[in-house]
């Protein structure tokens, strides 16, 4: 402690003669001052590494707060634009589904039709076939026969009209290859060319939709 006292002394005597004269009596003294110098030395180094972190730390902290930000904005963009196509599919196959349902709705009877319509057109050539001059009271079986066709023919194609099938009979009406069938093409005196002149088959459409073409004759140029 003595050597101690005696170095101390020895560096401040030409700056503090005063310090100097001080620790010459009094050794605790010096060992006080040197601990609080060092002491303030001590706070002073750890009040510039804190003010040096508080201005290194926070850039670099917000530095990756930053580029997680970007990340997650990047991958939930990514994520939104995946959940809006998944939508969109899911939309079309809905829309997709629900037309076919539609279409089997409306004509998931088609074969059946056709089927009918053959029916149809024999109970039409049967109420054709009969004579009309003989049609009367004096022959009451011949006439309840014929009513009976008639109003079976009617019926059935009430029954038709309520299923969305309609009859094509385009006489006059210009030559539809979408709807018709040309049987044949010959000129006719007083009939415009390209026009249906005879019908030799009646046509049917299901909900706008040719089931079956009409059978015709078609006016060509002479």
């Amino acid at each position: 402690m003595a050597a101690v006292a005696q170095c101390v002394r020895g560096a401040l005597r030409p700056r503090y003669p005063l310090l100097s004269f001080s620790l010459r009596t009094s050794p605790r003294l010096l060992c006080v001052a040197t601990q609080q110098k060092n002491t303030g030395q001590n706070l002073e180094e750890d009040q510039s590494q804190s003010q040096n972190e508080q201005k290194v730390g926070p850039s670099s902290a917000e530095k990756l707060l930053t580029e997680e930000k970007a990340k997650l904005e990047e991958q939930l963009k990514e994520v939104t634009d995946k959940y809006k196509r998944a939508l969109a599919d899911a939309e079309n196959v809905r829309q997709r589904s629900q037309k076919l349902v539609e279409e089997a709705k409306l004509y998931g009877i088609q074969s059946f039709c056709k089927d009918l319509l053959e029916v149809a057109d024999i109970l039409e050539k049967a109420t054709e076939s009969v004579p009309k001059e003989e049609v009367k009271d004096e022959n009451p079986h011949l006439k309840s026969l014929y009513e009976g066709l008639v109003m079976t023919e009617v019926q059935i194609q009430k029954v038709f009209k309520k299923h969305g099938l309609l009859r094509l009979n385009p006489v006059g009406a210009k030559f539809d290859p979408y709807e018709h069938e040309a049987l044949f093409h010959a000129p006719m005196e007083g009939k415009e060319p390209g026009t249906i002149a005879l019908v030799s088959k009646i046509g049917y459409k299901l909900h706008g939709r040719t089931l079956r073409p009409a059978l015709v004759g078609v006016v060509k140029d002479a």
